[in-house]
């Protein structure tokens, strides 16, 4: 697994497949990012069987069936939308284009599964919701940094146990290393990409909804910036913004561009979730200059202070919880009310961010 780089970063757990052989085939489309292949591990070990891949790059192809020896190349989408026995698409194309191949893997009868971000409009949100209302079929969301971190998994456990009672305020920390000469034009394209707190503060927003309990939230006050790629001038380096939910809980969160080289993972991700009765923060990837492993929980409420190291020990549920309910009708993975508003609140933040110059 890559480590250095965020974008090639690709968890594998343990197989616990929720489905016998063939009875879920999937199919992946657009592999513009990284993250397919973080998607596929988890659907894989979950018991799906990958059958196709199609991208108009035939070298990204051939990548990824090195990777998935099992797939077959498509030559092209149609042939995968129109193949009845594929149950789910999951794609990573260009943000900007993420919605549109939604809604044809929709209008074919197929559930759909996008990387982060799925949207970079709000009328692409409106448009999916409409297509989900049309359709019945889920637009599912790899919001991976708390779907894909056992730490992550672990915390929303200890929550539900009632650990440090309720939630009042989570705080987000989300550095990523830019490594600029490896990424995609796209990646410096606001139309393409979104914009920094519409693409990786989209995970800030949806922890925030999970860990706090919280439906709906007002975006207090947002704000980006470009302090140090001014040769990029469409990159924003920086992004931070302050929510408040409808619950009373409230959010800061922080995510910038900006790990340096020295450090052994692609970002120092850190959460601190605040309680009534005690708090919980999470060294995601990375303990800094003490251990190299990531996934450490500490815990500190009435009873004492506690540290869980969890890597290797409480596995990604997500990804079954999804297949079946693609299977049964059933919402346990994520509601689909729950994944479009960490999108419409991570858009609004977005687009009434303050630019700081």
């Amino acid at each position: 697994m890559q480590k250095k780089d965020g974008m090639n970063y690709a968890p594998t757990g343990k197989a616990n497949a929720v489905v016998g052989k063939g009875e879920f085939p999937i199919a992946a489309i657009g592999l513009d990012h990284g993250h397919i292949f973080g998607m596929c591990n988890g659907l894989l070990e979950a018991g799906a069987e990958l059958k196709w891949v199609y991208d108009p790059d035939p070298a990204k192809c051939a990548n990824f069936q090195k990777r998935y020896p099992q797939v077959q190349i498509a030559d092209s989408e149609e042939q995968i939308l129109n193949d009845p026995a594929i149950r789910l698409v999951a794609g990573a194309k260009i943000p900007s284009e993420r919605c549109a191949l939604g809604l044809r893997v929709m209008d074919h009868g197929k559930d759909y599964f996008t990387d982060k971000a799925p949207f970079t409009t709000l009328d692409q949100l409106e448009l999916a919701k409409a297509k989900v209302q049309e359709t019945g079929r889920k637009y599912a969301v790899y919001y991976s940094e708390r779907l894909h971190v056992e730490s992550s998994v672990y915390a929303e456990q200890l929550i539900r146990e009632g650990r440090i009672g309720r939630v009042l305020q989570v705080i987000g920390l989300g550095p990523h290393r830019l490594n600029a000469p490896s990424r995609p034009d796209w990646f410096f394209k606001k139309e393409q990409y979104g914009g920094i707190l519409c693409d990786i503060g989209s995970h800030q927003i949806e922890q925030f909804l999970t860990f706090a309990g919280v439906k709906d939230a007002e975006v207090v006050s947002s704000k980006v910036a470009n302090y140090n790629n001014k040769e990029y001038p469409e990159l924003e380096d920086f992004g931070d913004a302050t929510l408040i939910g409808d619950n009373g809980a409230t959010n800061y969160f922080r995510v910038d561009w900006f790990t340096p080289d020295g450090l052994g993972v692609w970002g120092d991700g850190r959460t601190i979730i605040l309680g009534t009765d005690g708090t919980i923060e999470l060294r995601k990837y990375i303990d800094v200059a003490r251990d190299p492993q990531g996934d450490h929980v500490y815990l500190f409420n009435q009873e004492g202070e506690q540290r869980f190291s969890v890597r290797g020990q409480i596995g990604f549920p997500y990804f079954g919880k999804l297949i079946l309910d693609c299977l049964n009708g059933t919402e346990e993975a994520m509601t689909q009310k729950h994944a479009f508003k960490a999108a419409e609140l991570c858009l609004i933040a977005q687009n009434k961010a303050v630019k700081v110059e």
